[in-house]
C-alpha cells in the first residue's frame, strides 16, 4: 500500500453483533431492527469516527430454517433504509447491495441515482451476482457463475450508460426563458446484448460531477475478473494474510490487464470484530454468541463444499489435502468453497478445529477475537504486509463491541497515522481517493 495512503474504513449496517444468541442480550435492542433509528444510530456514529461509509448487505430470500432461533436475513431494503439515513447525515457515504441477477437495469440506475441525490453524492453500488432467491423471481435454476458474471458486465455497463444518459449539464432551469433542460444533450442509450436490451435514456439527470462508487464482492476467476475491470473497491472474504496477500496482488494484475492503473481498485475485506477489555472475555463473548450453533448445519456446510462427509469421524482426527474428493463441479459457493479446501490443504485442522473455523460458521471473513490492541496489531500486521487498503467493519458478539470499534479502535488507528482525521471532501468519491 502506498506510504502516502491511509485505510479506508466502512462499517456493516447489517446487525452481526446480533448473530446467534448475541440478539438475546439485555442491550440488544432487538425490538428496533425494523426501526430506521436502530441504524441512524450506528451511521451517525460511523460519520462521527470520519467512515468512509456505510453498508447494507442483502440477500432476496428468507432463510426459514434459521427464522426461529434468529432473524434468517430478515432485513429492510438496503437502498430505502439508506436513503432514510441520507438527510440525516451529511458525509458518511452509503453503499447498498442491488443483484444483477433479478432486477432491470433500468429500476437500478434510477434507485441509485435517486440515492446520489438525497445524499448529494454520496451513494454507492455494491454489485452482486447473487447465490440464492431465483424462486422468487420466476427462476427454474439459480444461473451458472458464469452466466451471472457475463449478465452482470452487461448490466453494469448498461447502468453507467444510463447515468451518462441524462448529465445534470443539460438541466437549464431558465425561468426567464422558459427552458428547463437541453434535449440535445440527453442521449438514448440503445443498448442491445446477449442478456439485456435498454434504450434509455434514464429519466432522472445524474447528481454532479463525482462518481458513484463501484464495489463487488466476488473472489471466483470470473468474480475477480469482473471486479478487475468496474470494480473501485472490493468486499473480500479472506480469513488469513496470505489469502488477502494473493487476492491484492492478482486484482492489482487483472487492474493492469484492463487498462487501469493499479491503484484503482482497493481491497477491504471484512474484518469480524468480537472486541472485550480482555482476551478472555472476548473468548466467551464468542462461546456465548455461538453457543446454540446448529452443528449438523456445519457438517452439511463442509460437505457441500468439498464433498466431505465428517459427521462420524473422531472429533481430534486431523483432516488432510489427502481426504479431499475432487472439487464439486458446481458448489453454492465457488469462493467459500476454495477457501474451504485452502485451509484444510494448509492446516490439517482436527474436525473439532474445522467445526469452529469462519469458513464453515460466517462468511470466511479475517477475524479478530481479542482486545483493541489485538486489532490494532492485526491491522497493522496486515498493512504492513500489503495485504489491504482497508476494511470493513463487521462487529460480532454485542452491541458493545460496535462501540469498542467505534469509539476506540477507530481513534486508536488514527493516532498510529493509519486513518484520517477528518473528511477532506463530501462524496463517497472524495472519501475513497483521499
Amino acid at each position: 500500500m502506498s506510504a502516502r495512503r491511509k485505510l479506508h474504513i466502512g462499517m456493516s449496517l447489517a446487525p452481526t453483533w446480533l448473530s446467534g444468541d448475541a440478539w438475546r442480550r439485555p442491550d440488544s435492542n432487538i425490538e428496533g431492527l425494523f426501526d430506521s433509528d436502530f441504524y441512524l444510530d450506528i451511521a451517525k456514529r460511523s460519520e462521527a469516527a470520519h467512515l468512509d461509509f456505510v453498508f447494507c448487505p442483502d440477500t432476496l430470500f428468507l432463510r426459514m430454517e434459521a427464522l426461529e432461533a434468529g432473524p434468517g436475513f430478515s432485513s429492510l431494503d438496503p437502498t430505502m433504509l439508506l436513503a432514510s439515513i441520507a438527510r440525516e447525515t451529511t458525509h458518511v457515504g452509503l453503499l447498498t447491495t442491488i443483484s444483477t441477477t433479478f432486477l432491470p437495469p433500468y429500476v437500478v440506475a434510477r434507485q441509485i441515482q435517486s440515492l446520489n441525490w438525497l445524499s448529494k453524492g454520496r451513494a454507492g453500488w455494491n454489485i452482486v451476482t447473487a447465490l440464492a432467491g431465483h424462486e422468487n423471481f420466476g427462476l427454474p435454476a439459480m444461473p451458472s457463475a458464469e452466466e451471472r458474471y457475463e449478465r452482470a458486465a452487461e448490466f453494469t455497463e448498461v447502468v453507467k450508460l444510463l447515468w451518462e444518459s441524462y448529465p445534470q449539464e443539460a438541466l437549464k432551469m431558465d425561468r426567464a426563458s422558459g427552458r428547463f433542460a437541453d434535449p440535445s444533450l440527453v442521449q438514448p442509450v440503445d443498448y442491445a446484448g446477449k442478456h439485456l436490451k435498454v434504450s434509455g435514456p434514464l429519466n432522472l439527470p445524474t447528481y454532479g460531477r463525482a462518481p458513484v462508487p463501484l464495489v463487488q464482492a466476488g473472489a471466483s476467476p470470473a468474480g475477480r475478473s469482473f471486479a478487475a475491470c468496474v470494480a473501485d473497491a472490493v468486499f473480500a472474504s479472506t480469513p488469513d494474510r496470505e489469502a488477502a496477500i494473493d487476492l491484492r496482488l492478482d486484482l492489482r494484475r487483472r487492474a493492469k490487464g484492463y487498462g487501469r492503473h493499479p491503484d484503482s481498485i482497493d481491497i477491504m475485506p471484512g474484518l469480524s470484530l468480537f472486541l472485550a477489555e480482555s482476551r478472555a472475555e472476548a473468548s466467551e463473548l464468542f462461546a456465548q454468541t455461538h453457543a446454540r450453533a446448529d452443528e449438523a448445519r456445519k457438517f452439511a456446510t463442509i460437505r457441500e463444499m468439498t464433498g466431505l462427509d465428517l459427521l462420524d469421524w473422531p472429533r481430534e482426527r486431523a483432516v488432510t489435502a489427502a481426504d479431499l474428493p475432487p472439487p464439486l463441479d458446481k458448489p453454492r459457493s465457488r469462493t467459500h468453497a476454495d477457501l474451504l479446501r485452502r485451509v484444510i490443504a494448509r492446516e490439517t485442522p482436527t474436525v473439532e478445529q474445522l467445526l469452529w473455523r469462519p469458513e464453515v460458521i460466517g462468511s470466511a471473513h479475517w477475524q479478530v477475537i481479542g482486545t483493541v490492541d489485538d486489532a490494532i496489531e492485526a491491522i497493522r500486521d496486515w498493512t504492513e504486509a500489503g495485504a489491504i487498503d482497508g476494511f470493513i467493519a463487521v462487529p460480532g458478539g454485542s452491541v458493545s463491541s460496535l462501540h469498542l470499534v467505534l469509539d476506540e479502535l477507530v481513534p486508536r488507528l488514527v493516532e498510529a497515522g493509519l486513518f484520517r482525521e477528518s473528511y477532506s471532501g463530501t462524496t463517497f468519491a472524495d472519501h475513497l481517493r483521499q
